[in-house]
């Protein structure tokens, strides 16, 4: 081409791709700036409010934030994961620093994951584990509760009996639970389990699943459920029946805990998690992340087991 030389046609390629770079970067690292804290704009997205759980882990996180001087965008997922993936994407377009995760869904959430990454954004999941290149994971110790739990159910029956689980949605924390249930349970040699069917960890439908359940073993002896929000509506089938089972649980709801100070209460123990905890440990873990700081990838978190003896002593929260 006349009056246009090798080198400029390399300086004007070179010139030309430069915008294409720095889209290719995440936002973080285009700009190589890290806002100070009370600057940055924090996510959380939520698998659901409507449970004490969450809100209280809610709570807990907004309070941190406003000490921070930072700014906080919350949503709720509803337990639907499509709506999950939306609301983290509508909060990368927001610009959000950070992003706090509580996935409704470990394997479903993974695009939102990676389309939070692929900007820039530290992601810590918190309490359910997410698959994709998340920077850290806080959680319970789901397993240790899961066992806890069914080995003072097996405690309370002597060591015998027929037993059933009331299951709750694929997540990796209910998982765990089941699975340290079992081993409990299964060092019991008395113990049989005899039913294991899922209540979606809803009050209605835990309810209703438990009916079922005494409906088809009269002879029931005892009851795991997975979290409070089931065993709030296993309570109701069990009062309402003539059935004398003793009921295991998870969580700490201050609902459940209440139930459990009544004389002739079903509930042997309330293996407590600590969601005030969980979340103060997740945004201080991604703040770590946000800035380079040196950090570990998970942290577990303690659980507490609560009986009707030592119930009325427990809450959630400071």
């Amino acid at each position: 081409m006349p009056g246009i030389t090798f080198p400029s046609l390399l300086r004007a390629a070179a010139l030309a791709l430069i915008p294409l770079a720095a889209m290719a970067l995440p936002a973080a690292a285009a700009d190589g700036h890290k806002k100070p804290n009370d600057q940055l704009v924090i996510g959380m997205s939520f698998q659901e409010l409507n449970n004490p759980y969450f809100v209280t882990m809610q709570k807990a996180l907004q309070k941190q934030v406003d000490k921070m001087g930072a700014k906080l965008i919350v949503t709720d997922a509803h337990h639907d994961i499509s709506k999950q993936t939306s609301d983290v994407e509508d909060m990368i377009q927001r610009g959000v620093d950070i992003l706090l995760l509580n996935p409704t869904d470990t394997v479903g959430v993974q695009s939102a994951v990676v389309s939070a990454h692929n900007a820039g954004i530290p992601v810590v999941a918190v309490d359910a584990q997410a698959d994709g290149p998340v920077s850290g994971f806080v959680g319970s110790k789901n397993f240790k509760a899961g066992y806890l739990s069914c080995q003072y159910l097996a405690k309370s029956l002597n060591g015998k009996g027929k037993v059933a689980i009331l299951n709750g949605i694929p997540v990796t924390p209910i998982l765990q639970r089941v699975k340290g249930c079992k081993k409990a349970l299964g060092e019991a040699k008395g113990i049989q389990i005899v039913d294991e069917q899922n209540g979606h960890q809803e009050r209605d439908t835990a309810m209703n699943v438990t009916e079922n359940m005494l409906q088809s073993h009269p002879d029931l002896d005892g009851l795991f459920s997975v979290n409070d929000g089931g065993t709030l509506g296993a309570l109701v089938a069990l009062n309402s029946s003539d059935n004398h089972v003793k009921l295991a649980t998870i969580d700490g709801n201050p609902e459940v805990i209440k139930a459990m100070q009544k004389a002739n209460t079903p509930i042997v123990v309330d293996v407590a998690q600590h969601p005030d905890v969980e979340v103060v440990k997740a945004l201080h873990l991604a703040l770590k992340k946000y800035h380079g700081e040196k950090s570990p990838d998970t942290i577990p978190v303690d659980v507490t087991p609560v009986t009707p003896k030592t119930a009325a002593s427990f809450h959630w929260g400071s």
